[in-house]
């Protein structure tokens, strides 16, 4: 059987084996999410070969300076354009191809949740490690040089939860981009690894995967680190 049916296979299979009540639990945890429709995504076809089993959340930042202003959609779209059209655009080895955006769901500073590539499909990257088995989950905005806000946390922190609860995956399937990639990559950015670091991330999603309501609330400046918080 072919790598892409079998791993589409046993990702409908593990859908199949919720019940009424997981279903129900895994919903009361879905955040507000804008489709892709909503956003305008023009997306190429991604290759059946590409089809995995998620079996990680990883976490990752833009990497880029935000903008205060800037339009959520209008970011997402430029940068599946850019993804689309890097063999015109960058110089070996980024010059690879990428027929939709590298990430399966985006946070907005203002909180908004964007959707992004089908997670039926692996992401990309631009450092080394095995893509397969990956729901990636990126933050907008670079947070070696910004603070995330209160909102982008919290739907960090009820997304990651979602998507663990959707694809029965325990608390330590959540990491950080430098995790999957170590020595490649300070993604993504040191004030948001923190929480990662810290454990008040993991501690935030046992506690909505437990039915309570957690206070996620950013915690101080770190020594030497940013000081200004991310705005929409």
């Amino acid at each position: 059987m072919p790598s892409g049916v079998a791993a589409g296979l046993a990702l409908a299979l593990g859908l199949a084996a919720h019940g009424p009540r997981a279903w129900a639990q895994e919903d009361a945890l879905r955040p507000p999410i804008v489709t892709r429709e909503q956003w305008g995504s023009r997306p190429h076809p991604i290759p059946e070969e590409r089809r995995h089993v998620p079996a990680w959340v990883t976490i990752h930042h833009a990497g880029v300076p935000w903008r205060r202003g800037t339009d959520p959609a209008a970011f997402l779209r430029n940068m599946q354009d850019w993804g689309q059209n890097r063999p015109t655009r960058e110089p070996p080895p980024r010059n690879t191809y990428w027929p939709d955006l590298p990430y399966h769901f985006l946070i907005a500073p203002d909180g908004r949740v964007f959707e992004g590539r089908p997670v039926e499909y692996e992401p990309e990257s631009n450092t080394r490690y095995p893509l397969s088995g990956n729901i990636g989950v990126e933050l907008m905005g670079d947070f070696d040089s910004l603070r995330p806000s209160a909102r982008q946390l919290e739907s960090l922190a009820r997304l990651s939860a979602w998507l663990l609860r959707r694809f029965a995956l325990g608390p330590e399937r959540l990491r950080g981009h430098r995790d999957a990639a170590p020595g490649q990559t300070s993604c993504p950015g040191r004030d948001l690894y923190r929480y990662l670091e810290d454990g008040a991330l993991r501690g935030w999603v046992e506690e909505l995967l437990a039915g309570g309501a957690p206070t996620v609330r950013p915690g101080p400046p770190l020594p030497n680190g940013p000081t200004r918080t991310i705005e929409p």
